[in-house]
Order: structure tokens, then sequence, then C-alpha cells
């Protein structure tokens, strides 16, 4: 994307926050590489094409895993058992994984079989999978060309009736309305479950359980609606809490195109452990990366416990920070939706000057990042005309900075879930604001001494500092801290902790192999 510089930032900053960046992102990948976790190998299992559930309802991708880390044996890896038993039984994984729930067999007890032949069936395996998420990407690619899907920042709605079936009523009206992405919020809690919930659902609080019946459910119906709209309409759920790689598998099969995929979220918002929500992040964002799957990420939520102006430079730092763990996995420019807000107290005089200088800032320091922006949230209230007005200015400032990924903001955003009516006016206002200011951008220049050029320059200067600081004192320690929305969480505490697991020296992942090899 070509981006002309308007704030003259200064290149060796931004290379030198790249350089703290990176150096950061590879100490947390060196802990990565010594580890896995029970919901990556969990994803590897559903990968193998296990599926279904037992009668108490427990996911067999749960119990065939829990079946070797309760042994203590999952440093190698849930592939070299599976494997094992495959060669021994000669069998199906489904099989082997249905004989494990009945407790017919122990993965761990089977003979040894050799070696070369246990990599060379999971190798297929892996391959034949691996090709199988290839067609689906392919085809979202003939479809995008097909069905273009028209200027940006492309319209994100939001659905949440915690039913699926409402669900595709509500995205079909929203994409009618002119939205051209759709997000099944996650029902409250999903994030904190140890398991992916399976089938299509019908009860959830405040949004919808993410499922892969449901993913095949709004896939289906959006492709129907775009077909008639002319235009590909995308789907959006979230790929982050305890089962983030298993989710980023079922995206995958399913052709999700955008995918809620923090580096920190989890631990910051959900207390989920540091070290397994990065190891975890790394393995789904691999598979996000292979599938074509844009990920959007968390920074816009520091601004709803830390002030916007003057946190604005973390949000910044996080931003390095994810660019940089997202290059390590596989991911391109082009798939990293990084995350902010316009969330500056509306009292603040000229705060619409500092968010254009936020939204600028990252612009320029991100030229192919789409750019996920957030809508005000922080200071609405059951006034629906201020609250309009709000998103109004909003919307003004996403045109204006040529932001990618627009999430619509809604006038009754503090009162309740939206109605298709409140969604309906929503779309309209930023429909109306960005044709009519479309290339305003083009036309704008900021004065070199202005408000707006050295608001960025000091928020880069100050994310500088907390780079350097950040990477002096490591990721593990600032985090500790509360350097990041002034949330701290400690390297053992946190949900899911117990899931880490220190890899064998021979450990084996071939879907990760293959993957890592394809991505160079």
């Amino acid at each position: 994307m070509s981006i002309i510089s308007k704030l003259n930032l200064d290149e060796g900053k931004i290379e030198q926050a790249r350089q703290s960046a990176r150096a950061i992102a590879d100490t947390v990948q060196d802990f990565v590489d010594q580890h896995t976790t029970t919901t990556v190998e969990r994803a590897v299992a559903r990968l193998f094409g296990i599926d279904g559930i037992s009668q108490d309802e427990t996911p067999l991708p749960n119990i065939v895993v829990e079946d070797v880390h309760r042994e203590g044996k999952l440093d190698r890896g849930i592939a070299y058992w599976l494997g094992n038993a495959m060669l021994y039984y000669r069998k199906s994984s489904q099989e082997i994984a249905e004989q494990v729930m009945r407790r017919e067999i122990k993965l761990i007890e089977l003979p040894a079989q050799p070696l070369h032949q246990i990599k060379a069936i999971v190798s297929e395996i892996a391959h034949r999978m691996l090709a199988r998420i290839k067609v689906v990407r392919e085809e979202r690619e003939k479809l995008l060309k097909k069905l273009p899907p028209g200027p940006r920042p492309y319209l994100y709605a939001i659905v949440a009736t915690g039913n699926i079936y409402e669900d595709v009523a509500q995205a079909e009206s929203a994409a009618s309305q002119g939205a051209n992405i759709i997000a099944v919020i996650r029902t409250t809690g999903q994030s904190l479950l140890d398991h992916v919930p399976y089938g299509p659902t019908t009860e959830g609080f405040g949004g919808t359980y993410a499922t892969q019946a449901n993913f095949k459910i709004m896939r289906r119906t959006l492709d129907q609606i775009g077909e008639k709209l002319g235009r590909y309409i995308q789907l959006v759920n979230y790929c982050s809490g305890l089962c983030m790689p298993e989710i980023a598998v079922m995206g995958a099969m399913e052709r999700l195109d955008m995918m809620l995929n923090d580096s920190m979220y989890g631990i910051l918002f959900r207390d989920i452990n540091m070290k397994r929500t990065f190891i975890d992040q790394y393995f789904s964002r691999m598979i996000n990366a292979f599938a074509g799957i844009v990920i959007n990420t968390g920074e816009d939520n520091y601004l709803t416990t830390s002030d916007a102006y003057t946190e604005a430079h973390t949000v910044l730092a996080s931003q390095f920070i994810n660019e940089q763990l997202a290059l390590l996995s596989g991911l391109r420019e082009e798939q990293m939706g990084l995350g902010h807000a316009f969330e500056m107290d509306p009292n603040m005089e000229d705060g619409l000057l500092y968010e254009i200088a936020q939204a600028q800032m990252a612009r320029e320091i991100f030229p192919n990042a789409p750019l996920k922006y957030m809508p005000p949230t922080k200071y609405k209230s059951g006034n629906i005309f201020d609250s309009h007005t709000l998103d109004t200015m909003f919307n003004l400032v996403s045109v204006l900075t040529n932001q990618g990924i627009h999430l619509v903001g809604m006038l009754t955003e503090a009162i309740h879930t939206p109605f298709m009516h409140d969604r309906a006016l929503s779309v309209r206002n930023a429909k109306y604001v960005m044709n009519n200011a479309r290339n305003l951008g083009s036309e704008i220049t900021f004065r070199p001494d202005g408000k707006i050029a050295k608001r960025a320059q000091e928020v880069l200067n100050n994310s500088c500092k907390l780079l350097l600081k950040v990477k002096e004192e490591t990721i593990w320690s600032a985090i500790s801290r509360g350097v990041f929305a002034d949330v701290k969480r400690s390297t053992t505490g946190g949900r899911g902790f117990d899931g880490v697991v220190k890899r064998d020296r021979n450990y084996y992942n071939p879907f990760m192999e293959i993957m890592s090899a394809e991505s160079k």
C-alpha cells in the first residue's frame, strides 16, 4: 500500500522501536520453541481429523490428549502417540480416538513402532490436511476476485444473539445494509473454557458459542448473501482464550476470513497464564498464516482500562510487539489487523486532533497492515444522540487516515445489544461519512510544527523508550509490573498454566514443521 508521509516521523526512531520489539519477540520465541501446551496438541489431534464428543460431551481431542498428558508423556507430542497407535492397530486416527474414549486402549502403553514409519504415516496425514486447507484458501481468493468487497475501510458489524440461527438473520440484515464483515461475537466466558463446544448452538450470553458447526452455518449464509449482493462478505470469530490453536484449525477448515488473535489480550483481560498464551498464539498464528486468515489484535482494549491520552504509547508499543511475533509465525504484513481505538475523552480540547495523530501514525508506521480501528465505547452513555455524534467523528477519522477494518460504532452501545435498526442507522452513518469524505485524506497535509505532527512524534518517542525498557527487563517482567493496560499478571499465575509442557528433545509436530518450511 502506498502511504504518503504527513507526520515527518523519525525513521530512525521507528527502526529503533522495531529492533527492540524484535528482541522482545525473539525472547518469547526462545521460550515457545522449547514448550508445547495441551491445546496445541489438541489442535494437532483435530488436524489429524479427530472430531466428535463422548456421551458426557467431552470433545475427543481433549480425551486423546489428556490420556497422554495425565501420564506425563505429552512432551513428545500427540502426533507421535497417535502415529504409533495407527501403525500398531492399522486404524484411522478417529478410530483410535474412539477406542481411547471407550477406555479400550491407553496410547502410552502400546508397543513402540519404528520411528521412521511413525513419521511417514504422520507426515502423510499432515500433508493431506494442509492440502485441504490450501484448497479452502484458494476458494476464498477466487471469490474475492469474482465478488470484490469494495473500498476500504471495510465496515465490520457485530452479531451477538446467542443463537446461531438468529445470528444468521442478523448477519443477512447487516450485510444488506452495507456491512463488508460480519463478526460473530463469542458467548461470554468461552475464552475460559478448556474445550471447544460441539455442534450448532442456540443458547449463549452476550454472544454465540464458537463451534465448527456454527462456523459452517454462518459461512454458508454469507456466501449466499454475497452472491445476491455481488460482493464477498467476510466472516470473523475469536481465535483466543484457552483453545486458541483449536479454533484456528476450525477457522481454517471452514473459511473464516479474520480471527481475533492477539498475543497479550488473554493474559491481560482474561487472566490466562502468559506462558500458555504465548505458546498458543504462535501455533494459532502459524495456522492462520497458512490459511490466509487476517488476524485482528486487541490493543484497543488497553484504552478501556487506561487513559487514551497518557497511555497511547503503550498501544503503539504493543502493535510493534504483535507485528514481530506475527512475523515469526509466518504472517505477512497484509494479514496483520493491528488494533487501536478512538477513545479520547470527548471533553478534551483538541481531542479530535490527537485521535487523528494516533490513527495517522499507525497508518504510516504499518503501511501494509490493514489496521483494525475500534469505535468509542468508554465514554458512551445512554444518550444515543451523543453516541451517534461520537461515532460520526470516529467514522471521519477512519476514512481520513485510510484505516482498513472499521468496526461500526453503535448508538446504543451503552444500553443493550443492538437491534437491527440500531445497526442500520450506524452503518448508514458510516457509509455517508466515508462516501462524502472518501478522498479527503489525499487533500490534507499537516503542519510540521502543528499539534497533530507533534503529538505523533511524542507518542513514537515514548513508545521507543518503553520498548527499550521492556527489552531490558523482558516481557515477562513488564507484564508482571502492569506496563500494559495497568493490569498485572504473574508468570505462573492465571488459568491454563498446568497445560504448559516442556518439550522432549524428540518432540514432533509435523504440521509446525511443514508450515514453517513453506513460509520461508
